[in-house]
């Protein structure tokens, strides 16, 4: 059974003592407050998880407790224990968040029951409050069917079901929480949250917190206590991404954490044991992060106790345009469009681009694709610039350009010279404003052509 921190407030000290000795029986941690204003005054200095209150208390009492509480946006969980049980005093403490309501003289099992519900109803406020705040775009099942990803699949089934730390590696886009998600879903923690954090897009002096949580006046700005990932993902998994982004410092205390299973908030001395399995990501090879003092050595040898390296898209070719369409197909339905496939020299120019984003660089180009073609069938005119010659878009490095993909014209096609001219100009330009991001002038310029002729063909082409 896990430990909780719990506050008794009773002006009666005997029957603070009654509860303290019931409480840690049943495993708990207690601590003791003589009325309102001294639990308030406790709470201010660190948090608990469970508050049990008297009613009728001198300076402070039951309903003015619950009411600063909730003034002070502190949503701990909160039993209202009294011998002046009316149905209007049970009403009132409802109204200002009670979670339950227990009237003297009572059973040891009335308590253990209360404090039971309370908690898990305490963590599960808890866990909606982070699904609501989260937004989980842009992933759901594995497409592809490559022999590499089909290894994928089976060492995700072969780990799945342990408590092994994993570590993902794999280049920016390949999917590496996707695979991490897949391990949670098919794990016996299934039904507990999986949490995710980004090391590389929180700064060192906010991370700590994020991770391990803070209490009340910990620092500046801190003005309530905030639980870390490492407590919300209590029974679940917390997936670490870009773990060699992190400070050195804060790997020393995630290290103390996977090796004792516990940790204590920022300003709080109390320890919380947290029982969650750990996955981690990384788009560096690991082992030159930590030649680059990038990642410690003894956290990476705690990491990697089972491994699972994802391929670049340019390595599972196959899956292309099967992942092609699969975004194509489920970006139509999200804008109402319909699906009419892809034109056979757009496929061609997919196949031979090296997708430098992986497979993030093709879903969000396939949703570009959509809302251009507006449900026609996806063609060269609706592809981004870069795909035609061959490099990654804005990367500030013109790479030698592929020669375009030659193949007999199909009946369909136009021999038209002006047609195939302007659609060729169509490209340039945009590709020169892609370079310039967007500066009219410098694109002119690099195009060796003037202004004034760049705005007449902006306006000829709808480029505008």
């Amino acid at each position: 059974m896990t430990t909780h921190s719990i506050l008794v407030v009773d002006d009666e000290a005997k029957m603070r003592r009654l509860l303290e000795i019931m409480l840690t029986q049943m495993g708990h941690d207690v601590h003791q407050a003589e009325d309102g204003q001294a639990a308030l005054d406790f709470l201010n200095n660190r948090s608990v998880d469970l508050v049990i209150t008297d009613l009728r208390m001198p300076n402070l009492d039951g309903i003015g407790l619950l009411r600063e509480l909730r003034e002070q946006r502190n949503e701990v969980a909160v039993i209202v224990v009294t011998a002046y049980g009316t149905v209007e005093s049970a009403v009132e403490a409802m109204k200002y968040g009670a979670s339950d309501y227990i009237i003297r003289p009572f059973e040891l099992d009335a308590v253990e029951a209360a404090v039971t519900r309370a908690l898990k109803l305490s963590k599960i406020q808890r866990e909606n409050r982070y699904l609501r705040q989260s937004v989980e775009a842009g992933w759901g099942e594995f497409v592809g069917s490559s022999p590499k990803m089909q290894d994928i699949y089976t060492l995700i089934q072969q780990v799945a079901p342990t408590k092994t730390s994993v570590l993902i590696q794999g280049e920016t886009g390949t999917g590496k929480e996707l695979v991490a998600r897949a391990i949670h879903r098919a794990s016996p923690r299934a039904d507990s949250l999986f949490v995710s954090i980004n090391c590389a897009a929180i700064p060192a002096e906010i991370l700590e917190s994020e991770l391990f949580g803070y209490s009340k006046g910990a620092f500046t700005g801190a003005v309530k206590e905030r639980v870390g990932k490492f407590e919300l993902a209590e029974g679940g998994t917390l997936f670490l991404d870009e773990i060699t982004e992190m400070d050195f410092n804060i790997q020393a205390k995630l290290l103390r954490v996977l090796q004792e299973r516990t940790l204590e908030r920022l300003g709080s001395n109390r320890s919380i044991a947290v029982d969650i399995r750990v996955i981690a990501a990384s788009n560096r090879n690991p082992r030159q992060a930590i030649a680059d003092q990038k990642l410690r050595e003894d956290l990476f040898y705690r990491l990697n106790v089972f491994n699972i390296e994802l391929p670049p898209l340019r390595e599972r070719q196959q899956d292309i345009l099967t992942l092609a369409k699969h975004f194509l197909q489920r970006h139509a339905a999200d804008f109402g469009f319909p699906y009419n496939g892809v034109s056979p020299q757009a496929e061609e120019y997919l196949m031979t681009y090296p997708w430098p984003g992986n497979v993030r660089e093709l879903e969000n180009m396939m949703e570009r694709a959509i809302v251009l073609s507006g449900g026609k069938p996806v063609t060269l005119d609706h592809l981004p610039a870069e795909i035609m010659f061959n490099y990654p878009a804005n990367d500030g490095h013109e790479s030698e350009a592929s020669p375009l993909p030659t193949h007999s014209p199909t009946a369909a096609e136009s021999f038209n010279l002006n047609e195939n001219v302007e659609k060729l100009e169509k490209q340039i330009i945009t590709k020169a404003l892609i370079e310039t991001n967007q500066n009219k002038a410098k694109a002119a310029q690099l195009m060796q052509i003037s202004e004034r002729s760049l705005w007449y063909k902006l306006k000829k082409y709808e480029l505008l």
